[in-house]
């Protein structure tokens, strides 16, 4: 199966008729500046979809996309480092906290986006771990692999393995188009 049309529907703050339409969702997640848009964006094979900027923080709503008029793919802000004051970084935080802890909405599959540069940050490790204890489907992609000196790479991705547990990892790059299709097959499933 291949990804043959994806638009944007809305963006939501909350509580949305969109979300209670039995439509199966996929929720994206990760840090600010962890490139999720840009992973969205290859998956889909359309280069502005998603929005991508250099500014941490810049999804403010939950972005719901609608693929293969099938499935909501739903893009969710970045946690952490924001270019925000604090207050808003708290509330995008609950938005994130809402959708996917206390909303009752049900996720296909949630994908997590870790920097495999960077390795998982002490935020990261907080989200999984949470996800974990609601039994949620979690993919874990380690974005952005062709950034890790080939001398680090084994290590770098060890490192994610070793924290992932028993969920699939895909070493993924949106500008070499690693793991791409891997990572389309795992949500088309």
């Amino acid at each position: 199966m291949n990804i043959t049309s994806a638009k944007f529907v809305k963006g939501a703050v909350g509580t949305d008729e969109t979300f209670e339409d039995g439509t199966p969702q996929i929720a994206f997640i990760g840090r600010s500046n962890v490139g999720k848009s840009s992973v969205i964006n290859s998956l889909v094979k359309q280069k502005e979809l998603a929005r991508t900027s250099s500014f941490p923080g810049r999804t403010r709503e939950i972005n719901i996309f609608l693929v293969n008029k099938s499935f909501y793919l739903i893009d969710l802000p970045g946690y952490g480092f924001a270019h925000a004051s604090r207050e808003i970084q708290k509330s995008l935080l609950k938005l994130i906290f809402w959708y996917l802890f206390d909303s009752g909405y049900v996720q296909k599959k949630i994908v997590l986006i870790l920097d495999a540069n960077v390795g998982p940050t002490e935020i990261d490790l907080k989200m999984l771990r949470g996800l974990e204890e609601q039994r949620k489907d979690i993919i874990i992609v380690a974005n952005k692999v062709d950034k890790i000196k080939k001398s680090q790479y084994a290590r770098q991705l060890q490192k994610i393995k070793d924290i992932a547990g028993n969920h699939k990892v895909i070493p993924y790059s949106s500008e070499k188009k690693i793991g791409v299709k891997e990572l389309r097959k795992e949500i088309l499933i």
